[in-house]
């Protein structure tokens, strides 16, 4: 751990990112590629409208992607989490579960899939020339979709137990068997799109049977029959740690419907008919996932070391790093651009040919869709770097900002007005806007990188350590924003003589995690409503996790030496099976927690009462997330106390004497 961290600070930053980006890379592409090789072959072997079919059903395939990257990397978060607990038990259900779920899910979504294929397609832009295509496809896709979900989910899972080499090998395998047998069906046997359809399901379910076969040689845990029982808190907890990723493959769902009902409708308003707009913008985006696909790939390996630096408040390497990846995607979407500009009628023919309409609006479409595609040399890599800095409201709405607030919106109104010139104006449009967008944001955040100064804080508490305590006792205290519950801490330790642990716990982070003392007191015991977003949407755990995961081995190290004093941090619950605990829960009237925040921490009057109860909020959003409890439910503690009732000093010197009493009946 040790060593990787001196990399991250010290390394040549180029050197770190080719070390972290290429792997990301490689996954990425292979995924872009599997879905473009069966196009290229239709195109070829059956002509436009075959590619057309496909294009309409490729929503089903990214519905039931969304599902399974979900339970995956669900799933593969809950793994870490649990085995960062020390937890190997809890964490093989995990993964059990999410096999389950997956394999419930993907067998119902086959049903539904296979039951109303015809309604489903007519959802998703299906016109009647593309229909007999559309439904040969789509029925064997259906076939293969249980086989498709759970290797997924199972990849996800894999790469979680330490083993990405093997996760991607599979992948490739998968995708090379899929570009050998789509020709043999189709040119040698004569299957068309079915052809190709059972070459991706035979794919897919190759991938499938290797990640099966790996169930038995697990790293982190044992996993057996036995472990395969369905509990619903789990399956919980998984489907929310895995949102994040569902809503991101769901919304891009969310813009092909919209896109194809547009793009069939004022297609049929032109002289280019509804099925050349569907296939040609089909393809258009799928060739420009590909950019996208090596833009993600460099900023995602670049995060540990935009985190490592940020937290160790070495910003200038932060600054160039930031400088470098968005320098390499830059390069990378301008040579993109070129191309896009130049020869579109090449990039289009090899995906096969078309009558003079097809290859005019092909080239209006690249040059039109993609004009700006250079923005996402920045757009991309902003969303990535707020994410890794910890900044993740900001990463969200930079993430989603394209597909959700610029583009569906500028396909309808541009559409309505200018047809479909309109619907292609529609991605500069998006480009633009969401360009400028994270460049203002990254404009604030460099000047507050450049406004940033190293600074030492005096965290840890000067409490008297003359233990009065004859037995070991660990007293954790929970308590509302502005209640007095840290200093209530502060008399307990002086009075029994042993050590209060609170900011010092930042210190000891900022030590084993490289981050800085300012990002973790700001960031701790606290999750905002979009935090979640951000699991597993770019690989592996948020910064958020991450903490909660060093806080939890720190607070089992402290309660295992010696007596003391924990402030918050879940800590009750983290020691929860220890009968040497005492739970305290702090709490107070709303007035009084006014009056504390404005004379002890100097906050507005005006504002107090918001920000305690935003505070308070954040803490319970914490508790509930990490433990799946009510964190003002009485039942977590062992008392419960109302500072206004006695005061800070008396409630404390009733808690020191209840401490008293435990002592006595610990052996």
């Amino acid at each position: 751990m040790e060593k990787e961290e001196n990399i991250l600070g010290t390394e040549k930053i180029g050197k770190l990112i080719r070390k972290f980006s290429i792997p990301c890379i490689i996954s990425l592409l292979v995924n872009s590629l599997y879905n473009i090789i069966d196009q290229i072959f239709i195109g070829h072997g059956v002509g436009y409208l075959g590619n057309g079919a496909t294009n309409v059903v490729f929503p089903l395939t990214m519905i039931g992607l969304a599902f399974s990257l979900m339970l995956g990397d669900g799933a593969a978060s809950y793994l870490s989490l649990k085995l960062g607990e020390k937890k190997k038990e809890e964490a093989t259900k995990g993964v059990s579960n999410g096999i389950i779920i997956s394999l419930v899910i993907s067998i119902i979504f086959c049903a539904i899939t296979l039951i109303f294929l015809p309604q489903l397609l007519n959802i998703f832009g299906c016109t009647d020339n593309l229909r007999d295509y559309a439904l040969g496809y789509g029925r064997i896709i259906a076939i293969g979709l249980p086989f498709m979900m759970i290797g997924t989910t199972l990849n996800s899972i894999i790469r979680a137990d330490g083993s990405p080499k093997f996760a991607m090998a599979t992948m490739v395998t998968g995708a090379i068997l899929n570009t050998i047998l789509d020709p043999i069906l189709i040119f040698i046997f004569k299957m068309g799109v079915e052809g190709a359809a059972i070459a991706t399901i035979f794919s897919q379910f190759v991938t499938f049977a290797f990640n099966i076969c790996y169930l038995k040689r697990f790293k982190s845990i044992n996993i057996n029959r036995e472990n395969f029982k369905f509990k619903f808190s789990v399956g919980k907890k998984i489907l929310a740690l895995g949102i994040s990723s569902f809503i991101t493959q769901m919304s891009f769902v969310f813009v092909v419907a919209v896109e194809n009902n547009l793009l069939a409708k004022y297609g049929a308003e032109s002289k280019f008919g509804s099925e050349i707009p569907i296939t040609v913008l089909g393809i258009v985006m799928k060739i420009s996932q590909i950019l996208n696909s090596i833009i993600v790939g460099i900023a995602s390996g670049s995060q540990p070391i935009f985190g490592y630096n940020y937290g160790a408040r070495k910003f200038d390497r932060v600054k160039s790093t930031l400088k470098m990846v968005l320098g390499i995607s830059l390069i990378i979407s301008t040579f993109a651009f070129i191309l896009f500009q130049t020869i579109p009628d090449k990039l289009i023919s090899i995906f096969g040919s078309g009558n003079e309409n097809y290859m005019e609006f092909a080239c209006l479409a690249f040059r039109t869709y993609l004009m700006l595609c250079i923005c996402n040399g920045i757009q991309i890599p902003s969303g990535i770097f707020f994410q890794a800095i910890g900044k993740s409201i900001k990463s969200v709405i930079l993430s989603l900002s394209r597909q959700i607030l610029f583009l569906i919106p500028a396909f309808i109104l541009l559409g309505k007005f200018f047809g479909i010139t309109g619907v292609l104006c529609a991605g500069p449009v998006a480009d633009g806007t969401a360009f400028i967008l994270a460049v203002t944001l990254l404009i604030f955040e460099i000047k507050h990188l450049k406004q940033g100064e190293n600074k030492s804080q005096a965290l840890i508490d000067d409490t008297s350590t003359d233990n009065q305590l004859n037995k070991q006792v660990i007293i954790t205290i929970s308590r509302e924003f502005g209640s007095g519950g840290r200093y209530i801490g502060r008399l307990i330790a002086d009075k029994l003589g042993i050590k209060l642990y609170d900011k010092e716990f930042i210190e000891k982070l900022a030590k084993e995690t490289g981050l800085s003392e300012e990002y973790i007191e700001n960031n701790e015991q606290k999750r905002n409503a979009l935090a979640g977003l951000n699991n597993g949407y770019y690989f592996g755990l948020n910064n958020a996790d991450e903490l909660f995961l060093k806080e939890s081995e720190l607070i089992k190290d402290v309660a295992n030496k010696e007596s003391c004093v924990i402030i918050g941090r879940c800590a009750n619950f983290i020691l929860k099976d220890r009968k040497n605990v005492v739970k305290v829960f702090v709490y107070s009237n709303l007035e009084n927690k006014v009056k504390r925040a404005t004379e002890i921490y100097g906050i507005e009057k005006n504002k107090a009462e918001k920000e305690i109860k935003r505070i308070d909020k954040l803490r319970a959003n914490h508790y509930k997330y990490y433990t799946e409890k009510d964190w003002k439910d009485q039942s977590n503690y062992d008392i419960c106390i109302n500072s206004d009732t006695l005061g800070v000093k008396k409630s404390a010197d009733l808690i020191c004497e209840m401490i008293k009493d435990k002592e006595t009946t610990l052996a």
